[in-house]
């Protein structure tokens, strides 16, 4: 009896945000303001990409997919969070709860890769500017492109694959606002060993040697840069890096502290608003930060409105 009664679960109940009742409709607001900009400031950065020729360059292969990682990397958490903050019931079915493991992973760890393709790509233009256009070939791009694509598929699979052999008891909330793996193997009943083994073997080259990497490279770039005689180049690049950096610094420094160096002290909130930190906010700051700061896109997007407003005078 016991046995069925750890199988037979068909959904999971989320606790979601920490949040006052008082405060539930305000926070809602918030969040599906953010999750809105989120979407619109990424679908910005994909299309003009895609119509603009003069984008169409390494930088912007890798910014254009990354975008589209960070757009759904977001809808995998956001869509579900807002729904169960406006239901008597927040809940998800366990098939819904299993793919949403998946597809977390699966674009988590793609912007993860295009985060080390887009720094190698700085690395190159600017400790081998002369070079840039030889190394950074077309088929060198597409390939690191679908490589981080193909990887992030076996990495989600694997995962997600070992969570549907666990057995959950008939306690089946969920201290969180999604079905975040380390959470879910907290209420599982079965022997979680398999799971543990696979998230310490696959952390380092999944998480850690991407985060080496890029500093690596922004540490080669750093080094380059003070070689550069002119003032302008050298704050042209570092304005190029910090951007980047505190984008990475924010991503990889929640998902190192929540996954791979967890603390006892984590309480529920802290836990919750370092997910926040990297679920929702990351991609929503991703386009300014990257894009909208930058002038190739402010001009794609004034070339754009222009041919718009053009036939309206005609």
């Amino acid at each position: 009896m016991t046995r069925r009664n750890q199988t037979v679960i068909s959904q999971f109940f989320l606790l979601g945000l920490p949040i006052p009742p008082e405060h539930q409709q305000l926070y809602y607001a918030l969040l599906l303001f953010m999750y809105l900009t989120t979407v619109l400031g990424n679908l910005i950065i994909i299309i003009l990409i895609l119509l603009d020729s003069h984008l169409h360059t390494p930088m912007y292969l890798f910014l254009s997919n990354l975008s589209f990682a960070d757009l759904c990397f977001s809808s995998v958490t956001m869509p579900k969070l807002l729904q169960n903050m406006q239901s008597k019931v927040p809940s998800i079915p366990y098939a819904g709860c299993l793919a949403q493991i998946y597809f977390f992973l699966y674009f988590g760890d793609l912007g993860n890769f295009l985060l080390v393709a887009m720094a190698y790509d700085r690395y190159v233009a600017i400790c081998f500017p002369l070079h840039y256009m030889s190394i950074m070939s077309p088929r060198l791009c597409v390939s690191l492109v679908l490589l981080s694509w193909v990887l992030t598929t076996f990495h989600a699979m694997l995962h997600t694959l070992l969570m549907a052999r666990l057995s959950f008891c008939e306690d089946n909330v969920i201290p969180h606002y999604f079905c975040d793996m380390s959470t879910l193997l907290k209420v599982a009943c079965s022997d979680t060993h398999d799971n543990e083994l696979a998230i310490f073997i696959l952390g380092g080259p999944i998480v850690v040697l991407p985060f080496l990497l890029i500093i690596v490279s922004y540490a080669r770039i750093v080094s380059s840069i003070f070689k550069v005689p002119s003032f302008q180049g050298i704050r042209k690049a570092f304005s190029t890096c910090g951007s980047h950096l505190s984008v990475v610094s924010l991503f990889y420094g929640t998902v190192i502290g929540l996954y791979l160096c967890p603390s006892a002290n984590n309480t529920y909130v802290k836990e919750t608003i370092m997910s926040l930190m990297y679920t929702m906010v990351t991609p929503m700051l991703n386009p300014f930060i990257y894009s909208l700061r930058n002038r190739d896109i402010k001009d794609a997007l004034e070339k754009i409105m222009c041919k718009r407003q053009i036939p309206s005078f005609l």
